[in-house]
C-alpha cells in the first residue's frame, strides 16, 4: 500500500504517542526517547511513501529504539547506559499495549506549569509538531521549542509506573480546550479527541463530566460568532446552528456520570451548559435550576471565576439588584467583572453606569474580539442618550 502524504501524516501522528508510550514504559529517559521517536518518524516520512511495513507501529518501536540507543551511547553515562540497553528490544506483546493515557499523565506531571503541560501534552500525545503548537498559541516556535525541552528536561528521569494525578490532567485538557482555534490545529477538536481517548480507559465520573462539558460548549461553536468575527452573546446566539447530536451525546454521558453519585466541578459545569442547551430560547432558559447548580459548583470549588458567574445566574433568577448585591461579594480584580457589572446595572435601568462600565471592562479585555462587543455595547448607550 503507497500512502498519500495525508494519510502518511495523519498515520505518523496517531502512532508517535503510542511508541513514545512504549519506550517511556520500558524505562527509557522521556527527553532521549522523544526525540528517538522524532527521528523514526522522519525516517517513517522518507521510506514509507514507497510502501507501509506490515506493522507500522512495530517498524516505528524498533527504528526508535535504535535510535534511543544511538542517543544513549553518545552521552557520558555511555557505559553504564550501554550495559542496560545493550540487546535491542525485539517487537512483541509491550508494542500492542496502548501507553497513550499514561503517557498523558506523565506530559501533564504536576512538576510542570500549566503553559508547559500543555505545550509537552501536545507534543507528545497530541502528536503536534513544534511549529504546529507554536502557531496554536501564537508564539515563535523557538520560543514553543524551548518550553518544551524544559519540560522535558523537567519529568527527565520519571517513569510510567503508575497512573498520576488526574486532576492536574483533566485541568491541562481543559486549558486546551478552552484555546479553541489557532493556527492549522483547531485546539478544542483536539482536547476532545485526547478527553475521549482518557474516557475509555477510565471509570472517573469526572472523566465523562469533563468529556460532557467540552461536547456541549462545542455544540454551540458554530453560532458564537458572526461571519465577520464579532462575538455573539449566548442569548442573542441563532439555536438552530448548535449541533444537537453534539448536545444529545453530553447530555447522555452526563446523566452516566451523574449517576455514579460522586459530584466534581466538571459535572457541575456541565449540567449547567446541559440547562442551557435545553432551552429553545434564552427566555426560556430556567435560571433557578442554573443557580442551583451554581451554589453545588461554589461548594466545589472557591473560584472567584465561579463566584462571577454565580452573580449572573443570581441576577436572572432572582433581578439585576440581587444579582449585584452578590456580584459585591466578588473580588473587583477578576477578570470581566466591570462586564458582568455593567450587564447587571442595564438591566437594573442605571444605563449611565452601564455604559460606563463597558467602556472600562473593554479597556480591560484581554482579547480583539471581546474588546471590541464591550465597545459596541458602551457605543450603544451613549447612541440612546444616556
Amino acid at each position: 500500500m503507497t500512502p498519500r502524504p495525508a494519510e502518511l501524516e495523519d498515520l505518523l501522528r496517531h502512532l508517535g504517542p503510542q511508541v513514545l508510550g512504549v519506550l517511556v514504559r520500558r524505562g527509557d529517559d522521556f527527553a532521549a526517547a522523544e526525540d528517538a521517536v522524532q527521528e523514526a518518524m522522519v525516517e517513517a516520512f522518507r521510506r514509507w511513501p514507497e510502501g507501509l511495513p506490515d506493522e507500522p507501529r512495530a517498524w516505528l518501536v524498533t527504528v526508535a529504539s535504535r535510535k534511543y540507543l544511538d542517543i544513549v551511547r553518545s552521552e557520558v553515562a555511555r557505559r553504564r547506559r550501554e550495559e542496560r540497553f545493550h540487546d535491542e528490544p525485539e517487537p512483541g506483546a509491550t508494542e500492542q499495549a496502548d501507553d497513550t493515557l499514561l503517557l498523558l499523565f506523565l506530559s501533564c506531571h504536576p512538576a510542570l506549569s500549566p503553559a508547559s503541560a500543555v505545550a509537552l501534552t501536545l507534543r507528545a500525545v497530541g502528536g503536534l509538531t513544534t511549529r504546529q503548537v507554536a502557531e496554536a498559541y501564537l508564539v515563535p516556535e523557538a520560543t514553543m521549542a524551548q518550553r518544551i525541552s524544559r519540560a522535558k528536561r523537567t519529568i527527565s528521569g520519571e517513569r510510567l509506573t503508575q497512573p498520576g494525578d488526574l486532576r492536574t490532567v483533566l485541568h491541562v485538557l481543559y486549558l486546551i480546550f478552552n484555546e479553541g482555534y489557532g493556527g492549522e490545529v483547531d485546539l478544542a477538536a483536539e482536547a476532545i479527541r485526547l478527553t475521549r481517548q482518557l474516557a475509555a480507559g477510565s471509570d472517573e465520573p469526572e472523566v465523562q463530566g469533563l468529556l460532557a462539558l467540552m461536547l456541549l460548549h462545542h455544540a454551540r461553536r458554530a453560532s458564537r460568532r458572526t461571519p465577520a468575527g464579532e462575538l455573539v452573546p449566548l442569548a442573542e446566539q441563532d439555536r438552530s446552528l448548535w449541533d444537537t447530536a453534539l448536545i444529545a451525546e453530553g447530555v447522555d454521558l452526563l446523566q452516566l456520570a451523574l449517576a455514579r453519585d460522586r459530584l466534581g466541578e466538571y459535572q457541575a459545569q456541565a449540567a449547567i451548559a446541559a440547562l442551557h442547551a435545553d432551552a429553545r430560547s434564552a427566555e426560556e432558559t430556567d435560571w433557578t435550576q442554573v443557580l442551583e447548580w451554581y451554589d453545588e459548583l461554589t461548594r466545589l470549588t472557591d473560584s472567584p471565576v465561579v463566584a462571577l458567574n454565580r452573580a449572573v445566574a443570581v441576577g436572572e433568577a432572582d433581578g439585576p439588584l440581587a444579582g449585584l448585591r452578590a456580584l459585591a461579594a466578588v473580588d473587583p480584580g477578576v477578570p470581566r467583572h466591570a462586564a458582568v457589572a455593567a450587564y447587571l446595572h442595564e438591566r437594573a435601568g442605571d444605563l449611565v453606569e452601564a455604559r460606563d462600565l463597558y467602556a472600562v471592562a473593554a479597556r480591560a479585555a484581554t482579547s480583539a474580539a471581546e474588546r471590541d462587543h464591550l465597545t459596541r455595547q458602551a457605543a450603544r448607550l451613549h447612541a440612546a442618550g444616556t
